[in-house]
């Protein structure tokens, strides 16, 4: 093994551009697949397939640089996860088209604190810790693979392929229907004796893709959560609650989205609650331990390379010069505004709100990014607690205050102080799964850090302009400065719900009750969850904020995405019998990546196809098919290219071992 404490190439120039312009690729699907399903991907893998394919032509090229490109990219994926906010401010109607300073602004300086917070925890959670850190394991494995010998060369082109099939395969499939050839949608409703319910699922390489990434265990809870929604709530809820003269789409969709939603919410809420008070004691001890840790480096003198961080006194400082433009961008936001009088009150609760409920979520994103991964982590639970605790302290502050708007301008800076607490959640949720990446394969951590940053600022660049174009293209369900080209907004569940819950809180309208009754399965299902674990010695779970999210998300999107979590269990559990089956895993998914990369992607583009000409639909075709035709024709098209691509993919793993 190489000596891991002596110089290597690491940060160089070439890496830090090829690790942007996958930024700027990975972000803007991260973006679209947000913001129509709820749901974001982790990028690390198929970032750091594409640079050991592309560096590999320079003879200087390390491990080590290979993963530098992966950490600036999946720092940039991850800040995508700001969409799950800021599209509420165009929905609560305060924005009408997305400014690109305040945008900015709240993602550069939130992500950059996210990465200076979580620096001091890195021994504690990553160096002296067991944690199992499953994806950057998993992306560690892929670099040593790729990057070890004749055959990992061989693998790694072979990655580079599986990427670009399922881009291909998966824009394709978006193209075929934009040009309305494939439903975009397969449904069935109908009436439940005085109620009604049924199910809905999009025709989405993409969703499939991303059942793939999160796994079996999150696709039976997601499962679960669709038996729940729509095999109990939607019935009992419909007859309870008739719609004269509707049909039973209506009735059910209509019931689901005003009532069983919330009731989602409140699983959600609950499981998020549960986990973070499981992990009170652990975060604690890794606290401490990190400050052990630091005492003990300054009394051993010289640090090895592979334990030099950015110091300490830097970190501070940073953290502290950046109050400068937390408080400019929050003040700004007012100007103008029905509340602007009370900017310094204001401005000085956010700026604390950021600094205390920021480090809190920093070290707990952290600690559950290295216990059940980054894609797995509830990000959504705490964008909802820290929405909820901006909202009753911009209240406090504004309680009295009366006007026009007053309480839409208090949702709105209630939203902007979320996204910026939000940015330094998601961050941290990724920081610490690259930097154990970078401790399996040698590197050093301050150069990893200064990647994140670098990733962060691109990811910032990228994320308005993208926003803005599917503003202009699309435009966000519910907002009431609507004026998008095409006439198919785009969801946005996860913002739709944060802005929800901030209205509820500040306008006093809340439903408690409906997230009162989600609140009493979700604790329901965390004991059918502790239960499993237990009696199978932690072979079996149920995560309960896997259950609420499908509660919560529409059926269209869960279903999809547990059809590809059954498919990528069942090809995994093929190739395990072959002599090459780890492989044929990594090459699974890695095609499962390709899908969600190209069907957003295409999106992106038809954005701008829909900008740039005018027209709603640019690409459907006079002659299409009926709907039950495009329904078949699509669920065809998925079976054969699904089928195809994990074949090939289980062929090419037996190809590289011959190599």
């Amino acid at each position: 093994m190489a000596d891991p404490v002596a110089p290597r190439t690491e940060l160089t120039l070439r890496g830090v551009l090829l690790g942007v312009l996958i930024t700027l690729v990975f972000t803007a699907a991260q973006v679209y697949l947000g913001l129509k399903v709820g749901l974001t991907f982790a990028t690390s893998i198929p970032a750091a397939v594409i640079s050991m394919a592309l560096l590999r032509a320079f003879k200087t090229a390390t491990i080590q640089e290979n993963n530098i490109v992966q950490t600036i990219a999946s720092a940039a994926g991850t800040l995508s996860s700001v969409i799950f906010v800021l599209p509420g401010l165009l929905m609560i109607g305060w924005w009408a088209h997305v400014p690109f300073l305040p945008t900015f602004g709240a993602c550069a300086v939130g992500g950059i604190l996210g990465v200076m917070y979580t620096i001091p925890l890195r021994r504690a959670l990553v160096t002296n810790s067991n944690l199992p850190y499953p994806e950057g394991v998993a992306a560690a494995e892929v670099l040593k693979v790729g990057t070890g010998s004749r055959e990992g060369a061989a693998e790694g082109k072979a990655g580079l392929v599986a990427v670009a099939l399922g881009t291909l395969a998966s824009a394709a499939f978006g193209a075929l229907a934009a040009a309305k050839i494939f439903a975009a949608e397969v449904a069935g409703y109908f009436k439940a004796g005085a109620g009604a319910t049924g199910l809905g699922a999009s025709s989405s390489l993409a969703l499939m893709g991303a059942g793939h990434l999160m796994g079996i265990t999150v696709g039976i809870a997601m499962f679960a959560g669709l038996a729940i929604a729509w095999g109990v709530l939607v019935p009992i809820m419909t007859t309870l609650h008739q719609i004269p003269g509707a049909d039973a789409a209506t009735h059910a969709l209509t019931v689901w989205k005003t009532e069983v939603r919330f009731m989602g919410a409140g699983v959600i809420g609950a499981a998020a609650i549960w986990t973070l008070g499981k992990l009170a004691a652990p975060i604690w001890s890794g606290l401490v331990s990190s400050l052990d840790a630091g005492k003990a480096r300054k009394a051993g003198g010289v640090i090895p390379r592979i334990e030099q961080d950015i110091p300490i006194t830097i970190v501070g400082l940073i953290s502290l010069l950046l109050l400068a433009p937390a408080g400019w961008f929050l003040a700004h936001f007012l100007v103008g505004g029905p509340i602007a009088h009370l900017t310094v009150p204001l401005v000085a609760i956010g700026i604390g709100y950021v600094l205390i409920a920021g480090l809190l979520a920093a070290a707990v994103c952290g600690y559950m990014a290295g216990l059940i991964g980054s894609s797995n982590s509830p990000v959504s639970g705490i964008a909802i607690l820290t929405v909820l605790g901006a909202s009753l302290m911009v209240g406090a502050v504004g309680r009295g205050v009366i006007g026009p708007d007053v309480t839409k301008a208090l949702v709105a800076f209630a939203l902007y102080v979320t996204t910026v607490v939000l940015a330094v959640a998601v961050v941290a949720n990724d920081n610490l799964q690259d930097l154990k990446t970078g401790q399996l394969v040698d590197a050093t951590p301050w150069k990893q850090q200064v990647g994140l940053i670098i990733g962060v600022i691109s990811g910032a660049v990228v994320i308005p302009f993208v926003l803005e174009l599917l503003n202009l293209s699309n435009g966000f369900a519910g907002a009431p400065n609507l004026n998008a080209i095409a006439n198919d907004p785009l969801a946005a569940p996860q913002a739709t719900l944060i802005s929800t819950l901030a209205k509820g809180v500040l306008g006093g309208d809340l439903n408690w009750s409906l997230l009162g009754v989600g609140a009493l399965i979700g604790l329901a299902l965390v004991a059918v969850d502790e239960t499993l674990r237990k009696t199978s010695a932690g072979r079996y779970s149920l995560p309960a904020l896997g259950v609420g999210l499908a509660i919560y998300l529409p059926s269209t999107v869960t279903a999809p995405v547990v059809v590809g979590a059954v498919v990528g269990w069942i090809y995994d559990k093929l190739v395990d019998k072959d002599r090459t089956g780890e492989a044929a895993k990594r090459l699974g998914v890695l095609v499962a990546s390709g899908f969600i990369v190209g069907e957003s992607l295409f999106n992106v583009a038809l954005a701008g196809l829909i900008v740039g000409t005018g027209k709603g639909e640019p690409l459907a075709l006079p002659f299409a098919p009926s709907e039950h035709v495009g329904m078949i024709l699509s669920l065809i098209a998925a079976a054969v290219v699904v089928f195809g691509l994990y074949n090939w993919a289980r062929g090419a793993a037996r190809k590289t071992a011959e190599a």
